[in-house]
């Protein structure tokens, strides 16, 4: 599949595996900071501080002494990012020595790992434009005890086969060193991606071990993450069939439930009659499988009682394909760690994405040689991501003019002239030597990822007939346009992983709301994205499209609990709290997100 560049008789190149020459011939972006851009900084800082002040003051005169307490913990965070080594390279400006990329993201990263194995894991860091949040040092210390543990309970160690043997036995057994979350894979890319940084941040809050169950599909897609251990399960693991079980087997948890085969029994620590009925339970089974998919089967999930119940329960499988984080903040047992993990709550899905999803060395070389072929000597990088769904769906001149009309509104794309303009305020809007990566100075180039090339040709179009203001030049630029989406091939996702990375080296970002591949791309990228509005009805949405006030995913599909079946909800977690920062999502009215 061809890849679209859109420089003046821009010669097209191909999406191809990665091979050891094309390894060798990678660039390192390059470049520094001129001294009038490292004024600006300096000045920026200046105001950011200022106003992290002024916030902390307000939060602990008004608000209370633990409203401050948070808002002095986010400010840490972000002054740790702009000052803490979080700068990098940046290959949109030449001359200069080069500022140091933190290779390990402020030690998010382990250090020590493989390079050559994973090019990607410590080469990113030199890719990405933003580093908003500097990682807690809770966070930090949970990530190298999980680390450890992973280490201990991996397969092919006896622990784990330890664990299986009691697998086999059909019943679970408690003082068990390795408990397990067995990711299942669930959906397109974007999804899987989003239900896998669930699946991994609930095996941290729960001190279990994630295993991934990989199709072929997605066989070369992602690195180990993990030092010194595998995180993929083996293929002689006990239970048959697990990519074909769908979302309501034998083993899910409500089904369980129903047949009193498993029991959430409320904690009440004074109440003799509790501890009975504790201790009369009949074991616990060897594994439960959770159906966390948009059906949302197994809700009760999400209530403290039915947690306690897990927890006794050596082997869990997970089928999701939502990014369910914003859920776990209203479950008692999880709300205080959520919160010291996360003092911005808009960093979770940031964070944990950046530590855990590492392109393989074949599409990392997709990403790098497009990105130096295309992107790299711009000055700024806007990504444009736009998905049609069938609910939602309006003619292309509809949708191509919904994103024009959101770019005025939000001054996104570089603005075009009309004929009444003076000439010496205008550029060629074109740029003859945007294929080349020779563009430098003010110049802007514009990633197109799409199923479809109607939108690039149109977007290309544009700015090859009309000049723009500001002296301003453009690159236009799709990599692939595969017409339909293909999970089950996986050089098609593949290519999907690639665009999602480049998405994901861009200033700014325009994406399509409800979609995960645009949550995905703007949580690597640490924006807040432009998001463009569903066509609900099939109408044009208005307004077009609104900036997003937190960079977390959408939780399409929230569960619908309440204080009747999570019995615990309103005595334990403080409701202010959960509502101040689960939210209602910007681009869906049914869905919920993190907000600060």
């Amino acid at each position: 599949m061809e890849m679209s560049g859109a420089g003046a008789g821009g010669v097209p190149t191909k999406l191809e595996h990665d091979d050891a020459a094309a390894v060798a011939a990678e660039r390192e972006p390059c470049g520094g900071g001129a001294p009038r851009r490292e004024e600006k900084e300096r000045w920026r800082r200046v105001l950011v501080v200022g106003c992290l002040v002024a916030l902390l003051l307000f939060a602990f005169f008004v608000l209370g002494r633990e409203s401050a307490s948070e808002v002095l913990q986010i400010a840490s965070s972000k002054l740790s990012a702009m000052n803490g080594g979080f700068t990098t390279k940046n290959p949109s400006h030449g001359g200069g020595a080069a500022k140091h990329a933190d290779e390990l993201l402020g030690g998010l990263l382990a250090p020590g790992m493989d390079r050559r194995s994973c090019r990607s894991r410590y080469q990113a860091a030199h890719y990405y434009k933003h580093f908003p949040y500097a990682p807690s040092p809770h966070l930090l210390d949970k990530l190298r005890a999980y680390e450890a543990r992973h280490r201990r309970c991996a397969p092919g160690t006896p622990l784990y086969n330890r664990s299986v043997e009691q697998l086999r036995s059909g019943r679970s057994a408690g003082g068990v060193e390795c408990n397990y979350v067995v990711w299942l894979p669930f959906d397109g890319l974007g999804n899987r991606m989003l239900s896998m940084v669930s699946g991994f941040l609930y095996a941290l809050l729960t001190d279990r071990v994630l295993l991934v169950d990989l199709p072929h599909d997605s066989s070369d897609l992602f690195c180990e993450p993990f030092p010194g251990a595998t995180w993929l399960l083996p293929p002689d693991f006990p239970v048959a069939n697990l990519f074909g079980l769908g979302p309501r087997p034998e083993q899910s948890y409500t089904t369980l439930l129903n047949k009193k085969k498993i029991t959430a029994v409320v904690n009440n620590d004074d109440d003799p009659a509790s501890k009975n009925a504790t201790a009369a339970l009949p074991p616990p089974p060897a594994y439960v499988y959770l159906s966390l998919g948009y059906q949302m089967a197994d809700k009760l999930f999400f209530c403290g009682d039915d947690q306690r119940a897990l927890a006794k329960v050596n082997w869990l499988l997970l089928y999701s394909d939502l990014y369910f984080v914003p859920s776990l903040y209203s479950v008692a047992e999880f709300n205080g760690e959520l919160r010291r993990l996360f003092p911005a709550k808009e960093s979770a899905c940031h964070l944990l994405a950046r530590y855990l999803l590492h392109p393989t060395n074949a599409v990392w070389g997709m990403v790098t040689r497009y990105y130096n072929s295309y992107l790299a000597q711009a000055s700024r990088r806007i990504g444009v991501q736009i998905r049609m769904f069938n609910f939602a769906s309006i003619p292309v001149d509809d949708l191509y003019n919904q994103i024009l009309t959101c770019s005025r509104q939000e001054h996104v794309l570089p603005e075009t002239t009309t004929d009444n303009d003076n000439d010496d305020d205008l550029a060629t809007a074109y740029d003859s030597n945007s294929s080349n990566g020779s563009g430098g100075g003010n110049y802007t180039a514009i990633l197109i990822a799409s199923l479809y090339p109607d939108y690039y040709e149109r977007i290309r179009a544009t700015y090859y007939e009309h000049a723009t203001r500001g002296r301003v030049r453009v690159g236009v630029f799709q990599p692939t346009h595969e017409e339909r989406q293909a999970t089950q091939r996986l050089f098609h996702n593949q290519k999907a992983l690639a665009e999602i990375l480049l998405l994901g080296f861009s200033d700014e970002l325009v994406t399509s709301g409800m979609s995960t591949f645009g949550y995905v791309g703007s949580s690597l990228a640490g924006v807040r994205p432009t998001i463009l509005m569903p066509a609900h009805g099939h109408r044009v949405p208005a307004p077009p499209c609104r900036r997003a006030v937190s960079m977390e995913p959408c939780n399409l599909t929230p569960p619908r609990v309440g204080e009747a079946e999570c019995r615990e909800m309103a005595a334990v977690v403080d409701k202010e709290d959960v509502a101040r920062h689960v939210k209602v999502c910007e681009d869906f009215d049914r869905g919920v997100k993190f907000f600060d």
